[in-house]
């Protein structure tokens, strides 16, 4: 089979012939039609992840066709289009991922390749109102935003929600989540043209956290925040103390920004506030937000698109920083 492969830290994907995988008893066989970058792959090649191994194919979201199954599958879904759950060996506790849990595409090979194998449990129906291309898109993302919005925070219908640095995949889903589910949604971007982009989605405010104190404004035309969903962290974080409400709960899954600066622990203790830490989720999870996905027609957003054989421009393309929803690959 033709992969998308990884020989080393700061080294190009190359496009390749490599073994083709085969089934394991409890798992199934997928041609895959699409995959989606994450900024996970670029980190993996930069060699700023745990537990590097080299020649890896990555590749953490995938879309495609089930071909076969190992001898302990239901063999009927043999033919079926499929979304893969990357979140692997996540374990009893739904709280909390077990000692053994990894993503799909490191060390495991992943979808930047026309087939991989992966536990029959994690083999989900595609969303029928979506295509190929843009159901790839959902997995990875998808399953972070929903687990830090509606599994770690807890957001409710009616309440105010602040997602940071929308353009990226795991903010977009979580601003679209939040406002399908009944939410007022507000956004930040260091970008005006992102923003602008955003503004198409009918989120009900939008920020430049660029701007200084960017938070004041934003305080007084929100009233407050009942939950804010992160990936940044960095220097501006303990402004996001001060824009929670009273009992407000703060989610944050990365920290593209560094370093959390906290602020004032009183504001943290004396406000009641909750600071979430959240990380993908689990099996159920996913069949929650794919439930969520098909009752509310949800489309992903898909900035661009570019065949296996040119992983590398694309891969450089996200390093840039430039896109507004995810970087798919077609795989022929």
């Amino acid at each position: 089979m033709k992969a998308a492969v990884l020989h080393g830290i700061n080294t190009p994907f190359i496009y390749q012939d490599f073994e083709m995988p085969s089934p394991a008893a409890d798992e199934y066989l997928i041609k895959v039609s699409h995959a989606a970058l994450n900024h996970r792959d670029v980190w993996i090649q930069k060699g700023q992840y745990a537990g590097l191994s080299f020649p890896i194919i990555c590749g953490s979201d995938g879309c495609g066709e089930v071909v076969k199954g190992g001898v302990n599958t239901n063999q009927a879904m043999i033919g079926k289009t499929v979304l893969l759950n990357p979140s692997l060996n996540w374990g009893d506790n739904p709280r909390v991922q077990a000692k053994d849990y990894v993503i799909l595409g490191l060390p495991n090979h992943g979808t930047f390749a026309e087939y991989v194998c992966i536990k029959s449990h994690l083999v989900h129906p595609k969303p029928q109102h979506l295509t190929n291309e843009t159901a790839a898109a959902l997995p990875l993302a998808g399953l972070t935003a929903w687990r830090a919005l509606m599994g770690r925070a807890k957001a409710k219908a009616g309440e105010t929600v602040l997602v940071s640095g929308i353009g990226g995949g795991v903010a977009l889903f979580a601003a679209q989540f939040a406002k399908a589910n009944g939410c007022k949604v507000f956004v930040s971007s260091g970008s005006d043209a992102k923003l602008a982009i955003a503004a198409q989605f009918g989120f009900d405010g939008y920020v430049n956290y660029k701007n200084p104190d960017w938070h004041k404004p934003l305080a007084k035309e929100s009233g407050g925040f009942d939950v804010i969903i992160d990936g940044a962290g960095g220097s501006d974080f303990s402004k996001l103390l001060d824009l929670a409400k009273p009992a407000g709960r703060i989610a944050i899954y990365g920290a593209t920004a560094g370093n959390l600066n906290t602020g004032v622990p009183a504001k943290i203790f004396w406000k009641q506030l909750d600071i979430l830490g959240s990380t993908m989720g689990n099996n159920e999870e996913f069949s929650e937000m794919l439930n969520f996905v098909n009752k509310h027609q949800l489309v992903p957003a898909v900035s661009k698109v570019f065949g296996l054989i040119q992983c590398e421009e694309a891969a450089k393309y996200m390093d840039e920083g430039q896109q507004f929803g995810k970087i798919i690959l077609e795989i022929k």
